[in-house]
């Protein structure tokens, strides 16, 4: 049996999760979750997950840290080829977190989807992802 497509979910709200889920599951996707960006990094390194999809706004440790560390730091050098998905919904008051899509992407992520996600949409930009 070949080894299934692992991805990361890296979102402090676990409704993302269960979401992705079911959208994912069903085209033979592993959905691993990590709830905020320090537990993400550790699952990155055990898991060794094919995708990863990763908010932004999250307590403690911020999506755009999460990738920045990921893609420049040395101790993740293995895991810097990893492609990163940034999903998520911004706040009115953006520009006050000092939080932007340049920014994200300033951080070497892949690709960028909005919430709420469109079903089709998702299972679009991942596989385009995993082909790369």
């Amino acid at each position: 049996m070949p080894n299934q497509t692992k991805i990361l979910v890296i979102d402090d709200d676990p409704d993302v999760h269960t979401v992705v889920k079911k959208i994912l599951e069903p085209k033979s996707y592993k959905v691993l979750s990590a709830y905020d960006g320090a537990e993400g990094l550790r699952k990155v390194v055990e898991e060794r997950p094919d995708l990863i999809i990763l908010d932004v706004i999250m307590p403690g440790k911020h999506g755009f840290d999460v990738c920045h560390e990921l893609k420049t730091d040395e101790k993740y050098h293995f895991f810097s080829n990893i492609p990163v998905l940034m999903l998520t919904v911004y706040p009115e008051d953006r520009e006050k977190m000092h939080l932007s899509m340049r920014e994200g992407m300033m951080m070497e992520a892949e690709d960028y989807l909005q919430k709420p996600v469109d079903p089709q949409e998702l299972v679009k930009r991942v596989e385009d992802l995993l082909k790369k």
